[in-house]
């Protein structure tokens, strides 16, 4: 049977399919594709492997009806039709739980970014305009231990950022999740299921941890920064278009809202050009939530594993559909 690797994966992975007597075609440029050409690539295969950026439309099913699996080597998978998959009889895996750590650590770091100004403080410190210690020294920033935190989406990642910013920094926790919690889990990190407007008027940082769908994309609108405090940071390590990047910029220059750090983007890789302008209590990063060798190796691992799982005619280990 033949896989379909769109993207490079890691070798140790894709290794793994040969050895289990697969074809592998495996493409050698970090390039997405989608629609017909993806469509192409898969004929003949039992089975793709697709990357976040690749777009995996009804066309790649409708032409291949041999397909039996997508293996998304991400969390999330709004790149792929799961119901035109579903139709077809495809299964839809992704790679949960193994990102998770990293990227809350990496929410942490940029609340911590943001707040105390660290890029700025790094650039001034590197152009010789240090010149010393005062007591109303630029760059000023925002206090983070005891305030209150935000978390729209509480699922994995945002649980563990819940946790971290709790238990390390004494955060009172605010939460917006289509089920509530457990009562013992919310009691030991301080949580408390409340509606968006009460989380985007009570919260010093608000951080986004919910899947992109129609009913959350821009979910983060002019509407919603201008609920939000005047001293209140934005961060998202989930998905770029749930934020209106254009109406964020303008709240940020109009003193709407304090700062924000942002590792995901609405038209990724381009990134609105009134952010890029902004140099002051904004961290952008390009999308390296999960950029560790050990958590992107394990993604690959995972992807893997669920594909071998489903042509070996057993259930895949991380179903979407």
């Amino acid at each position: 049977m033949r896989v379909v690797v769109t993207q490079p994966i890691h070798r140790e992975a894709s290794e793994k399919l040969r050895s289990a007597g697969l074809d592998v075609v495996e493409s050698a440029q970090a390039r997405p594709v989608g629609g017909q050409e993806l469509a192409d690539l898969c004929a003949g295969a039992a089975a793709v492997i697709t990357h976040l950026t690749d777009r995996v439309d009804a066309t790649v099913f409708t032409a291949n009806p041999q397909l039996r699996v997508v293996a998304n080597v991400a969390t999330g998978y709004d790149n792929i039709d799961v119901a035109a998959a579903s139709g077809a009889g495809v299964a839809v895996t992704n790679t949960p739980d193994v990102l998770t750590d990293a990227t809350a650590d990496l929410t942490l770091a940029l609340m911590l970014a943001v707040a105390r100004r660290i890029p700025e403080g790094d650039a001034m410190l590197r152009r010789g305009e240090y010149t010393g210690w005062q007591l109303m020294q630029h760059p000023m920033g925002l206090d983070v231990s005891g305030r209150t935190i935000g978390i729209v989406g509480m699922g994995r990642i945002g649980r563990a950022v819940a946790r971290r910013a709790h238990l390390g920094f004494g955060m009172p926790v605010r939460y917006v999740g289509r089920s509530p919690g457990h009562p013992a889990d919310d009691a030991e990190i301080g949580a408390r299921r409340v509606g968006l407007p009460e989380l985007l008027a009570q919260s010093d940082f608000v951080s986004l941890h919910c899947p992109l769908t129609p009913e959350t994309r821009h979910l983060i609108s002019a509407a919603a920064l201008r609920a939000m405090k005047p001293t209140a940071v934005l961060v998202n390590t989930a998905r770029g278009p749930l934020v209106d990047e254009r109406a964020l910029a303008r709240a940020l220059r109009a003193g709407e809202i304090a700062g924000a750090g942002l590792d995901v983007f609405e038209r990724e890789p381009e990134v609105e050009s009134e952010l890029l302008d902004l140099r002051e209590r904004v961290v952008l990063m390009p999308h390296v939530g999960s950029a560790t060798e050990s958590t992107r190796r394990r993604m690959s691992e995972v992807a893997v594993a669920n594909v071998l799982s489903v042509l070996a005619g057993d259930p895949p280990i991380n179903p979407v559909s």
